[in-house]
């Protein structure tokens, strides 16, 4: 039992650890979520979320992607140490910081991104993960932030362009903005790193505005105009993809899928329908027979032709001047 002096996170941890090593929480179960445990022991969001994180470092709980947070297989043996201490992995950095090196650094954060979200990577996160000392990571990354822009730029590495483009400009922008959308995909935490006001110098992100700007360029168009439709394009990707990571965040939050998300909200849609207050929606939902069922990847297929048909006024127009203040 967690002594009473303990903080409140690492009592909570200690009690769901119990459940899981108990068997009350079996193996693949989900744990309660943040929002559940804020409720049962009458903490914060914060406090709940580290209890969680706390339970991940510890390898009793995986975080899984659209499926939440679940109890890890493992001894089932009651134990009269507290479980974390049980279960917390003790890390030989003679036996394994030989061959650490900032790639393997990097490849183990952005598993940590992928499966739980940007938010659970630190570099206590990663060093636990990859078995090594807690300050071992910082003899190849200055701190979490440069680790983040090293993952980011890895990421957008990971795809690349044919030699030979296609002749046609537009054919070209289609294929770069579905190879960032495969990208995005991968590794949903990505659309939250970069911001279109605060662009990041990467090496390999600016490999995809080459291939972009080298599409639009020898149509008389002039810089400023070729930028604005690169950067156009990209937020459009951007803005859709960066709803996957906070779909995630969402569920990890609340416990619920997008699924059971709406059916929460079937009484709520009903009574704006009913009030009539907004006749277009009222008549557009209520002519959808089987409901409308939102799919980033179909929506971001079906958005790119009507922002690739207006890319193309700019283009077959000539040069165009953008008004400035």
């Amino acid at each position: 039992m967690a002594a009473t002096s303990d903080p409140p996170f690492r009592r909570i941890a200690d009690e769901i650890g119990r459940r899981i090593l108990d068997g009350t929480i079996a193996p693949g179960e989900r744990v309660p979520s943040t929002r559940q445990i804020a409720r049962e022991w009458g903490v914060a969001l914060a406090t709940a979320t580290k209890a969680l994180t706390t339970l991940r470092l510890e390898g009793l709980v995986e975080a899984h992607p659209r499926v939440g947070t679940v109890a890890v297989a493992g001894d089932r043996t009651p134990s009269p140490e507290r479980p974390s201490a049980a279960r917390r992995r003790s890390p030989s950095p003679a036996a394994s910081d030989h061959d650490l090196s900032r790639e393997r650094i990097v490849r183990a954060a952005t598993e940590i991104a992928d499966s739980e979200r940007l938010a659970s990577v630190s570099m206590r996160s990663v060093a636990a993960r990859l078995g090594v000392a807690a300050m071992s990571p910082y003899r190849y990354v200055a701190g979490k932030d440069d680790l983040v822009r090293l993952m980011a730029d890895a990421a957008f590495g990971e795809e690349s362009y044919p030699a030979t483009p296609p002749e046609d400009w537009r054919a070209r922008l289609e294929l770069g903005a579905h190879t960032l959308w495969r990208i995005y995909r991968r590794h949903p935490w990505l659309a939250q790193v970069d911001t279109l006001t605060r662009p990041l110098m990467l090496p390999e992100l600016m490999v995809h505005a080459e291939w972009a700007l080298a599409a639009l360029d020898g149509h008389g168009l002039e810089p400023a105009t070729m930028f604005d439709l690169h950067v156009l394009l990209y937020s459009y990707v951007q803005g859709i993809a960066v709803h996957l990571e906070r779909a995630a965040q969402a569920e990890a939050a609340t416990g619920l899928s997008a699924d059971q998300w709406m059916d929460r909200q079937t009484s709520a849609h009903e009574a704006i329908v009913a009030a009539d207050r907004c006749p277009v929606f009222t008549r557009t939902a209520r002519s959808l027979d089987g409901g409308y069922d939102l799919d980033l990847d179909a929506l971001f297929t079906f958005g790119l032709k009507p922002l690739l048909d207006g890319i193309a006024l700019a283009v077959q127009g000539g040069p165009t001047h953008r008004t400035r203040k």
